[in-house]
């Protein structure tokens, strides 16, 4: 993930001005945005293909020069200096530099109308956008290639629901429906805005903060948040007074959750808990399970335009795998009359709607029923909820006046008997 890529190559970052840190994740964010269409612009200019082996980092080049000439409208001679220089700095490399300068300059030729002539659906792997368009159709799939070419707003959770309004004001932000803040144009640090290192709000988008609310009245409640790192949907629960078993496999992650307890000064209502979710009990059967599964990740291309080409649809199988193994484990954690929620950032329905049904299906989710969503849980928003009274985002619907956010598929389950 590009995240963790940035993370990787900290040191190296801050060796860089902040202008120059800003403009490489600009210029990363930009090629992983139109990967697909730069890929054909550039394939349409080159005689024969490139090595996929020891070509690799001279297609990045390539594409990172034309995005910058394309996407990013950066002047000609500065957009292809910096690629060919990249190439000529690498012994591996360098005898693609030629190569480069020809096919960039070509670029530059055609100018914009390259890439207005590419079709956006491009940017979508081809398995993945028949998959997308077989379950919603070709104009929502149209869409939903729409939204990849817009940057994302910054979306906020704020800790106290009845600040909301308030710390609007202060951020120059605007409250949904569903209670998330969304400043449209975010500028600067997320660390430098008013009420951060005071803990009043965390950032979470609008879409990951509609499940945790599922769960109805949790105050005095034990709640198990299974694979719960970084932690948003914890935070929501311990600030509605809930008692919280975050628990998640990763201690690295689970450090960071840490981070941001400490920080929201929730920490007293969290037990972090190092632990497969496929095998871990509590002490007792609790009140509630809110599992968010390990999943495609499909539905953040907003945000992660890379994780369109993150995985591949053997991949998916085995997270799918992996969710079934998950959800009837979680079944037996819940005590008869709690509620399970399942939800999965992913697009893809057999993370899903299909994933649901083949549970309640199976014997683990026959002491199980689904407690369908009404529009007022989730900000009067009716069209999230699906015909079966389950919730399913797509990155290009409306939150009220606002315009796009996450995809997300949420079920609420409630255990009937043992």
């Amino acid at each position: 993930m590009l995240g963790e890529a940035l993370q990787a190559q900290a040191d190296a970052l801050a060796a860089l001005t902040a202008a120059d840190r800003a403009l490489a994740e600009h210029i990363s964010r930009a090629t992983l945005r139109h990967r697909g269409q730069l890929e054909h612009i550039i394939c349409g200019f080159l005689r024969r293909p490139m090595p996929q082996r020891k070509g690799c980092a001279a297609r990045v080049a390539l594409l990172m020069g034309a995005a910058q000439l394309l996407v990013m409208r950066t002047p000609a001679h500065a957009a292809i200096h910096t690629s060919v220089a990249l190439l000529k700095g690498d012994a591996n490399q360098r005898h693609f530099a030629g190569l480069a300068n020809a096919v960039l300059r070509r670029v530059a030729e055609g100018g914009g109308e390259l890439l207005q002539q590419a079709d956006a659906l491009l940017n979508f792997p081809g398995w993945l956008r028949r998959r997308l368009e077989r379950a919603y159709g070709a104009r929502a799939l149209r869409g939903m290639a729409e939204e990849l070419l817009r940057e994302p707003p910054l979306d906020i959770t704020v800790k106290d629901a009845a600040e909301a309004a308030g710390w609007a004001e202060r951020l120059g932000a605007v409250v949904l429906p569903t209670g998330t803040l969304r400043i449209m144009q975010p500028r600067g640090a997320v660390a430098a805005l008013p009420g951060h290192d005071a803990g009043a709000w965390w950032v979470q988008d609008a879409a990951a903060a509609l499940p945790a609310p599922l769960l109805g009245e949790v105050r005095g409640r034990l709640v198990a948040d299974l694979c719960a790192a970084p932690g948003g949907k914890s935070a929501q629960l311990a600030a509605r007074g809930a008692r919280v078993l975050a628990v998640d496999v990763s201690e690295r992650r689970l450090r960071r959750l840490r981070e941001n307890m400490a920080r929201l000064k929730l920490e007293e209502r969290v037990e972090v808990i190092v632990a497969d979710a496929t095998a871990w009990r509590p002490a007792q059967p609790v009140d509630a399970v809110l599992l968010d599964a390990p999943c495609s990740a499909t539905g953040t291309f907003r945000r992660h335009p890379d994780v369109l080409f993150a995985r591949s649809a053997a991949q998916v199988r085995e997270l799918v795998a992996l969710q079934r193994r998950m959800l009837q484990h979680a079944a037996g954690l819940v005590k008869p009359g709690g509620i399970l929620v399942y939800c999965v950032c992913s697009l893809l329905p057999e993370e899903g709607e299909e994933q649901i049904a083949r549970f309640l299906a199976s014997d683990a989710g026959r002491g199980f029923a689904r407690q369908p969503m009404v529009p007022e849980e989730v900000g009067g928003q009716a069209h999230f909820i699906t015909g079966d009274g389950d919730l399913r985002t797509l990155p290009q619907m409306s939150v009220g006046d606002a315009r796009g956010l996450d995809g997300f598929y949420v079920a609420r389950l409630r255990r009937e008997r043992v």
